[in-house]
């Protein structure tokens, strides 16, 4: 069974920005790409960086730690030396706020 999880408001996340948030007992990046919004894990897979703190260009993430880069749409690695990708979450907008089913 899945439980719906309030992450932020949408207005909260500026297009080509994103917020750390914890919510369920998680800490995840929410990312707001051209109007769009996705949910992953902050941590990054490489090393102790947050991606909700990495440099946003397009679709990809680029972690403030070892500077390697993921798709924050599909999760997958962009650039090494990360060879693991993010966990990603199934985003949707529910009156105004960002919402996960976790």
């Amino acid at each position: 069974m899945t439980t719906r999880v309030e992450l932020c408001s949408a207005d909260e996340v500026s297009e080509g920005a994103a917020l750390k948030v914890e919510a369920a007992g998680q800490v995840l990046a929410v990312f707001n790409v051209d109007g769009e919004f996705y949910a992953t894990d902050d941590l990054c897979t490489h090393g102790p960086g947050s991606l909700s703190e990495g440099y946003i260009e397009g679709d990809v993430v680029e972690c403030n730690f070892h500077n390697g880069q993921f798709n924050i749409r599909t999760g997958e690695v962009v650039a090494p030396p990360c060879m693991i990708p993010i966990k990603t979450y199934p985003t949707r907008v529910e009156d105004g706020k960002v919402v996960i089913d976790v």
